[in-house]
């Protein structure tokens, strides 16, 4: 897993891997099922992750990985947890298990309250090896990695390993602290959850607010019917002119001239493409991914 420093150069803001960041979240829907997302209801509690400096090395290594391990549902697989000299932040050897072999660098023998972020990104690399969910370039497989910690419960430890001030410039992941935000967010919107008191450090927070504020705009984009006055005009000069994704809007219109017009934009909870006959007046859309009912406005 790559971590950031001062000397490694400055750390990335902004949403650069947003379109990845939204197909990952559609391909966990598509391989685990809304029914299987909500199993994760609980994120990875503060407690499970607490490491203090008197613990014992290996002893308290090894008991974050196996909380980290019950967390993520993997209740077959056994890490274990050694410390060398290396540029990254840890790695795992995936095999067909049940062992894993988790190196951690030696920084975590003293930064010991990062541990369960660097162990987080780790056993999540395993659950996605077990459920076979990868994508064919190596980069987005860990933007793949990252986004499925965060919105299966445990990738907020990442986002709170992020620190930059005078003292300290740190960032862990390969998703920036906004888009760890933006996840987070879209995860608490589903299960109803609020992180904002668990976040210690001040900076984690304030990315947290920036991507949360992203993932409300979301629902409130036409046609859905929270959408504000601006973006329905908008929406309804598109519809007179047949714009098709115009200046990044998220719908789009399909006409075969034999019918209605369609209307085709994402679902805000799960990102699976959703299309609606153009009507004049509220209609209800149900997602057959995410099974989640959304108030539209054709």
């Amino acid at each position: 897993m790559r971590q950031n420093s001062g000397a490694r150069g400055p750390i990335e803001h902004g949403f650069p891997h947003l379109a990845t960041v939204r197909a990952c979240i559609t391909a966990l829907f598509r391989r685990l099922s809304p029914d299987g997302i909500r199993a994760y209801g609980t994120s990875f509690a503060p407690a499970d992750a607490a490491f203090g400096a008197a613990d014992d090395l290996h002893l308290g290594a090894q008991r974050v990985a196996s909380a980290m391990v019950h967390h993520l549902r993997l209740p077959e697989a056994r890490m274990v947890v050694a410390f060398r000299p290396m540029e990254e932040a840890a790695t795992v050897e995936l095999t067909a298990g049940p062992e894993y072999f988790v190196e951690v660098s030696d920084r975590f023998r003293t930064h010991r309250r990062d541990l369960a972020a660097a162990l987080a990104h780790e056993v999540t690399h395993v659950l996605l090896h077990r459920l076979d969910l990868r994508f064919p370039a190596t980069a987005d497989n860990e933007i793949l990695t990252d986004t499925a910690a965060a919105y299966l419960g445990a990738g907020w430890l990442l986002l709170d390993a992020y620190r930059e001030d005078d003292l300290t410039h740190q960032k862990l992941g390969y998703l920036t602290p906004e888009e760890f935000g933006y996840v987070l967010a879209r995860r608490g919107s589903l299960l109803g959850e609020d992180l904002s008191p668990w976040f210690t450090s001040p900076q984690a927070y304030a990315a947290y607010v920036r991507g949360r504020a992203l993932a409300e705009r979301d629902h409130r984009q036409a046609p859905l019917a929270a959408a504000g006055r601006v973006e329905r005009l908008r929406y309804a000069r598109d519809l007179r002119s047949g714009a098709t994704g115009a200046g990044g809007a998220p719908y789009r219109f399909e006409r075969d001239g034999s019918g209605p017009a369609r209307v085709e934009f994402p679902c805000p909870v799960c990102g699976q493409r959703l299309r609606l006959p153009v009507r004049r007046g509220p209609v209800r859309a149900r997602c057959g991914l995410c099974r989640t009912v959304l108030e539209c406005d054709t």
